[in-house]
């Protein structure tokens, strides 16, 4: 699996100070993106142990709510990076319990499956749907457009 950065504290793509991994890679090409940078495959570095280390490091600062994962679009991608980025989440889970995790992607989740449905199923929020560019609307808390949803995910993980 790849990663472009992780930032923190960001307080701008969820509840509470988070911590987001911003992963690449995203074919949904939504004309007006404010992350046109993080569309491309062919960018980031990989994520390894000591990429894992910083993470769970962040994660584990007692003013952190979670974890955000973001980019490009953390669904549009292989299933070899879908089952890693499961694993990934399992083991947040494991390693920092309480954190909640949110997700956002462009396909909509009624139309997930497969690994996509498994890694958003994984998540406590999902904010789901392409970005519109004719329903930007900038008064919208962490999201652009108005057909995108903040869907809180029943616990099942």
């Amino acid at each position: 699996m790849k990663y472009l950065k992780i930032t923190t504290p960001d307080v701008n793509n969820g509840e509470g100070c988070r911590v987001t991994l911003w992963i690449p890679g995203c074919n949904h090409k939504c004309p007006g993106c404010h992350n046109e940078w993080t569309q491309s495959y062919f960018i980031g570095q990989e994520f390894t142990s000591k990429t894992y280390d910083v993470l769970i490091k962040e994660l584990s600062k007692p003013y952190i709510a979670g974890l955000t994962l973001s980019g490009g679009d953390p669904l549009f991608q292989t299933d070899d990076t879908l089952m890693s980025l499961y694993d990934l989440i399992s083991a947040i889970r494991e390693d920092v319990p309480g954190k909640t995790i949110w997700l956002y992607t462009g396909f909509v989740y009624e139309e997930l499956d497969g690994w996509k449905k498994k890694v958003a199923d994984k998540c406590d929020v999902v904010v789901d749907g392409p970005f519109i560019e004719s329903e930007k609307d900038i008064t919208l808390p962490f999201r652009g457009s108005k057909n995108q949803r903040i869907l809180h995910i029943p616990v099942n993980k």
